[in-house]
């Protein structure tokens, strides 16, 4: 019996590494892995063992036999990918163990930031005999986006938490919920009390949508979306206006699609997720039927990710279409196969249309929302929709950190290999690293940060090592 990786995979490589036949690909080796969508568990190697199921921290793995109906499309998706022939090596590689020289004095550590990049950092530090963690949380709970940008219903993924909670519960760790840097503490005053500082502040900004009418009530950012949904502080959805029967979201990767999905499926088969009350009180007197997502490339373009379509297209009691011109000569592939199969909606359900092909051009309205119009990306002609409720998904950006520097074309604290360095000379900026989005940018999954801070890591033991990080100044309070 073979296993199934399927939709909640995080990409963390724990499986990988328990594997003891090495059939789940791509490894860490492997140049796609940083950005994978998924793993893959071969099914002609599969021995069975369930070492991987253990592993996973989101229980994304199945027997075969145990997978629910909507999940079937994972089967093929696993076993596709290793149709391929490629180079495989004999096991997945194993980081070496740091080796930390004594300089006198336990090597103390600042973290900044409580998501999967900032406590995957605090944990490779714990491993470190005898070095201590203080992470500094500016919300007043820890894990950044496993708690925040997550959808609510996407349940066994924000069981990545319980990882996180691992982590946090170390003896040798410390977390500071409410404190923000800049405002309740100083850089210099972290680097005063510790050895080194790592900032995992994330990207937690909109790329924003540069056309006219942009800022007019009624266009509201894909990151409050998620925020209102996902009960953050702060967020009470008042600027989402769902009293039209059309919402249009600019954008179609896979935040694009949790909110379409909220927006279109029964509220009451909200009601047992992680959903915020209030939110699904708004969503229990919602006027939505139809959510139109909006790419400006072609289908085989698209931003999502496979696990999350098929996810999608499995939501009880909503119907996803495409309009079959834009599928036409788009090269075949697992997502636009995907999306040829769709069959017809069902009467009375809710929609969510995939268009594709059409690039924003301006949003209409006098005082508010009132439609957005679109241009063909190639060819003539365009398109507009009546719609009160723009949503920009059009990606994530870092802002600007206190006391750092920042590189605003990117978005990021300028870095080599997660050490913050002067943008202009390039020098290291001392005892001061990066990981997550604020070093590379938006890009991976939840598991891809867990090598990227095990690099920084290693970039900071290097330099205690060579003495570049020198001595507590003073002792921390």
């Amino acid at each position: 019996m073979a296993h199934v990786v399927t939709q909640s995979c995080v990409g963390d490589g724990s499986c990988v590494y328990a594997c003891p036949v090495n059939c789940i690909q791509p490894t860490p080796d492997d140049p796609r892995f940083e950005l994978a969508e998924m793993l893959h568990i071969d099914p002609a190697a599969c021995v069975d063992c369930g070492a991987c199921v253990t592993a996973c921290p989101v229980d994304a793995i199945k027997p075969h036999a145990r997978l629910a109906p909507e999940e079937r499309a994972f089967e093929a998706i696993n076993a596709a990918f290793h149709r391929e022939a490629r180079p495989r090596p004999l096991l997945a590689p194993v980081r070496p163990r740091l080796l930390v020289r004594d300089h006198g004095e336990d090597l103390r550590v600042a973290v900044v930031g409580s998501g999967p990049a900032a406590l995957y950092a605090a944990e490779e530090v714990l491993t470190i005999p005898g070095a201590t963690v203080s992470v500094y949380e500016r919300q007043d709970r820890p894990y950044g986006l496993v708690h925040a940008g997550v959808a609510p219903d996407h349940r066994r993924t924000r069981r990545v938490s319980r990882q996180l909670d691992t982590i946090r519960r170390h003896p040798r760790l410390t977390l500071h919920l409410g404190v923000e840097v800049g405002r309740d503490v100083t850089h210099d005053q972290l680097t005063d009390t510790h050895h080194a500082v790592i900032y995992g502040v994330g990207a937690a900004s909109d790329r924003r949508l540069e056309i006219p009418g942009a800022d007019l009530p009624g266009v509201v950012p894909a990151t409050e979306a998620v925020a209102w949904y996902n009960g953050a502080l702060g967020s009470d959805g008042t600027r989402l206006n769902l009293s039209g029967r059309r919402v249009v979201i600019v954008g179609n990767g896979n935040v694009a699609l949790d909110i379409a999905r909220i927006l279109a499926m029964d509220p009451e088969a909200l009601a047992g997720s992680d959903i915020a009350p209030a939110a699904l009180d708004v969503l229990r007197a919602s006027a939505v039927e139809e959510v139109v997502v909006v790419g400006r490339r072609g289908p085989e373009r698209s931003a999502f990710t496979l696990p999350e379509i098929v996810g999608l297209t499995a939501t009880p009691g909503v119907a996803v279409q495409v309009v079959s011109e834009e599928l036409a000569g788009a090269p075949s592939g697992p997502k636009v196969d995907l999306l040829r199969g769709l069959g017809a909606p069902a009467d009375g359900a809710r929609r969510i249309v995939l268009r594709y092909g059409l690039t924003p051009e301006r949003v209409l309205g006098a005082a508010e929302v009132e439609g957005i119009a679109f241009r063909r990306t190639a060819g003539d002609g365009g398109e507009t929709f009546a719609t009160g409720l723009v949503v920009p998904s059009i990606g994530y950006r870092g802002e600007p950190v206190p006391a750092l520097p920042y590189d605003p074309v990117r978005g990021i604290v300028p870095n080599d290999e997660g050490r913050v360095v002067d943008p202009v000379t390039g020098a290291p900026m001392p005892r001061t690293y990066v990981v997550g989005w604020a070093k590379r940018g938006p890009t991976g999954f939840i598991g891809t940060n867990k090598g990227c801070s095990q690099d920084t890591v290693a970039a900071l033991v290097d330099d205690h090592n060579a003495g570049l990080l020198g001595v507590m100044r003073h002792r921390a309070a």
